[in-house]
């Protein structure tokens, strides 16, 4: 097994993934998959906007994406 296959987080459509602005790949934004995902490139990337409503769903897989923390300000 490697090592990327050891750290990989198994997540079903029902597991929400919680990220922090820290983990925002622009303004409010999460791709899926995401590479911590064991089928990392199972389904084509989609950006999914996070930061509006505090959480997204993606229209691939179910998995959903939960902003923890303040949404982050700025232009």
């Amino acid at each position: 097994m490697s090592t990327t296959e050891a750290n990989a987080v198994h997540v079903t459509a029902t597991d929400p993934v919680h990220v922090r602005s820290s983990d925002l790949q622009g303004p409010g934004v999460v791709f899926c998959p995401n590479p911590k995902m064991a089928l990392w490139s199972a389904h084509p990337k989609v950006y999914l906007d996070v930061a509006t409503t505090g959480e997204a769903a993606c229209p691939y897989c179910g998995t959903k994406y939960v902003l923890d923390g303040p949404a982050p300000h700025g232009h």
